[in-house]
């Protein structure tokens, strides 16, 4: 008898979760954001007035569909920004440049909070280039291309029925050596078909 009360309850509550709305229902959507990323560049020995580490904006591309109030598909393009560190050693004077870019692709859940605010985590594959290039003692150097775990976990804001606001912390894969790193900021906006 327990179990079947716990059942029903489990029941009521998804329904009433789903029934639920964060400003959007079934069909496809278009969205575009900027990226927050840090990038390090650890060079053993190495004394430099730039700076090893810092962040730089980049700007984010996604689509998806919405098969109801709930779950989701979403594919995206992440342009991470470039950054520059020149730094000095005692052998030598060196530079390294690195410029990242990743794809993904993650199944996505949504939790609505009221009728305008929901909270969301997606889940799935990200392909990152990690492009890297060096000056003097880092002549030579060559950037990673990582595939690995995509997970996100933010929220979303309902202007009206087509257009929201979204905020989230993005992981995309294995972070770079050298480079970006991979857990980022993204702020952006989505329209609803």
């Amino acid at each position: 008898m327990m179990k079947k009360k716990i059942l029903f309850a489990m029941i009521a509550s998804v329904t009433a979760l789903t029934g639920m709305s964060a400003a959007h229902a079934e069909g496809a959507y278009v969205g575009a954001g900027v990226t927050g990323n840090r990038y390090n560049f650890d060079i053993p020995g190495a004394t430099s007035a730039d700076n090893h580490s810092g962040y730089k904006a980049g700007a984010k591309i996604f689509a998806g569909y919405d098969f109801d109030k709930t779950w989701a598909v979403e594919g995206g393009y992440a342009d991470f920004g470039s950054k520059d560190y020149s730094y000095v050693t005692g052998a030598g004077n060196g530079s390294v440049k690195s410029d990242s870019h990743g794809y993904y692709l993650a199944g996505k859940a949504t939790m609505p909070v009221t009728d305008k605010v929901g909270v969301f985590g997606k889940l799935g594959v990200a392909r990152v280039n990690n492009s890297l290039s060096g000056t003097g003692l880092s002549t030579g150097v060559t950037g990673e291309n990582k595939t690995g775990v995509y997970a996100s976990v933010g929220a979303q804001y309902a202007i009206n029925e087509k257009v929201s606001l979204t905020a989230e912390v993005e992981h995309f894969g294995k972070s770079a050596d050298q480079g970006r790193k991979a857990t980022g900021l993204a702020l952006g906006a989505r329209y609803n078909f």
